[in-house]
């Protein structure tokens, strides 16, 4: 989707987690986006994005924040420390650059590994309290992906509510005076 928009001069990274990474999706990638000239992958471990510093001008992390909350022997995936992680996106983005943030809501004041832990979901107030630790300012929010009809208690995977949970839509900016 993205690479269209961005045009023949611009270019599209997509970062694959290594522990998500297998040929089946090396293929899938290689005869899908791949194809096209201006997209390209980066493949490291979740816990520490291998992303260059000071190159992109957008971000989009849609529905995958929470995971950085997330712990999982069987997958891999180690207790990550999320200001860690964001110091890394900081450092990727140029300044004035934007990253969006789309994720399932959690019951506010919920503890943020226990909510993503057994619900895949994450407190709004948390992820906002830990972009602006990292140095991000909220630009915008949006409503489109808003469910007031979710009660937030169900697993975002669970059938009743899947496709359908309350998202939140979160907008930061990297101060152009940073570094």
């Amino acid at each position: 989707i993205m690479a269209p928009v961005v045009g023949p001069r611009g270019k599209v990274t997509v970062w694959q987690p290594t522990q998500f990474y297998n040929e089946e999706r090396r293929t899938a990638f290689v005869n899908g986006v791949g194809k096209q000239p201006n997209v390209q992958l980066i493949v490291s471990p979740f816990e520490a994005p291998d992303l260059p510093a000071n190159a992109f001008d957008f971000m989009l992390i849609n529905l995958d924040y929470h995971d950085v909350y997330w712990e999982n022997r069987d997958r891999g995936i180690p207790r990550m420390d999320p200001d860690a992680w964001l110091k890394r996106v900081y450092a990727a983005m140029k300044p004035g650059g934007t990253v969006a943030i789309v994720d399932h809501s959690a019951r506010t004041g919920l503890p943020p590994r226990e909510s993503v832990e057994q619900l895949h979901r994450i407190d709004e107030a948390v992820v906002r309290a830990d972009f602006a630790r990292a140095g991000f300012r909220l630009a915008a929010t949006g409503s489109l992906l808003r469910n007031p009809a979710d009660d937030r208690s169900k697993n975002v995977f669970d059938k009743a509510i899947r496709g359908q949970t309350d998202r939140f839509m979160l907008k930061f900016v990297k101060p152009r005076n940073a570094r």
